[in-house]
């Protein structure tokens, strides 16, 4: 009997679901970001929201969730009503890292998730205060193994990507620097140009502007070539020690939402990125935008996937996690 009832149930949900589709969107649309305003990955969700906008109709409201690295925020959205009125944005370590790192999530990555847009990535650099003592990546390096853990260095918490930038320079180096967790990487930056930290392995399109304002110094990108952006700053493996890592972003909305919803907030992502005054906006900051083929929800599962199992192999052996 309840088999029966739960079958007839099913032609009303989906019918339900494509009602919703057709008169959405009617209300603005809220944007989850899981970190301070001034971040990269604020900044990323205020271009996708402006230019989305425009696309849908309505407006894309910026919410900033903070807290944990942010677990908070995407807990958040994983809860959310799946009507495509609330959705996530994030990167490999929101939406990747913190899968391994945190053991009691209340919600899966993986699953609780429908992946929306994959956007673009940018490979970080490694950058210090420009009062630190420390011209070259291999003066850096000296000066942090001459102090090991003693001299600060930023982070938007455990789990995010400048948390996996200083460990990927840790094993690159052998150097460690004090890890000293912000709510964000944009008040980090505030601390860096300040001098109140001294050492951090941020974002490109965070660190770049203010390199060239020449308000901290620049020692490497963490990239396989240098950046067009910035040809003048050496790779990591230039400057003497190896590493590759980029942090990708990502568009994510509750699991459930309405496949014809998820198509259409698909399609005005890639538009985001095929307006070229955005893609010239973007390549300034160093970034690399994906194809309209890497972009589609299926492609994005994909990689998304092989990120998680790729990322999990790393921080377990790193042994980083919170219990």
């Amino acid at each position: 009997m309840k088999r029966r009832a739960l079958l007839a149930a099913l032609p009303a949900s989906f019918a339900a679901g494509r009602a919703l589709a057709q008169t959405w969107p009617s209300k603005p649309i809220t944007i989850v970001v899981p970190f301070a305003a001034g971040g990269p990955t604020d900044l990323m969700a205020r271009v996708v929201g402006e230019r989305m906008a425009k696309e849908l109709g309505q407006q894309f409201v910026i919410d900033n969730t903070t807290g944990a690295a942010g677990t908070i925020a995407v807990g958040k959205v994983a809860r959310a009503a799946p009507d495509g009125y609330t959705i996530s944005i994030g990167h490999v370590g929101t939406h990747v890292a913190n899968g391994t790192i945190y053991r009691n999530l209340t919600y899966n990555l993986l699953t609780d998730l429908e992946p929306i847009a994959r956007l673009p990535a940018n490979p970080m650099l490694v950058v210090s205060s420009d009062q630190l003592r420390a011209a070259t990546l291999k003066e850096l390096v000296e000066l942090l193994k001459a102090n090991p853990d003693k001299i600060p260095g930023g982070t938007a918490g455990m789990g995010s990507g400048s948390h996996l930038g200083a460990l990927a320079f840790f094993a690159a180096t052998g150097a460690r620097f004090q890890l000293v967790p912000y709510r964000g990487t944009g008040p980090a930056m505030q601390d860096l140009v300040a001098n109140q930290i001294q050492v951090m392995v941020d974002q490109s399109a965070n660190s770049l502007p203010q390199v060239r304002a020449g308000k901290i110094r620049a020692y490497a990108v963490t990239a396989r070539a240098r950046s067009a952006a910035a040809p003048e700053i050496p790779t990591a493996a230039e400057a003497g020690y190896p590493m590759e890592i980029s942090i990708w972003h990502g568009l994510w909305a509750p699991k459930g939402t309405p496949p014809e919803i998820v198509a259409r907030l698909n399609a005005a992502a890639i538009a985001t990125f095929q307006d070229p005054d955005i893609r010239r906006r973007m390549e300034d900051l160093g970034q690399d935008i994906p194809t309209p083929t890497e972009m589609a929800p299926a492609a994005f599962a994909a990689f998304h996937k092989e990120e998680y199992a790729r990322w999990a192999k790393i921080l377990e052996a790193a042994n980083v996690k919170v219990e």
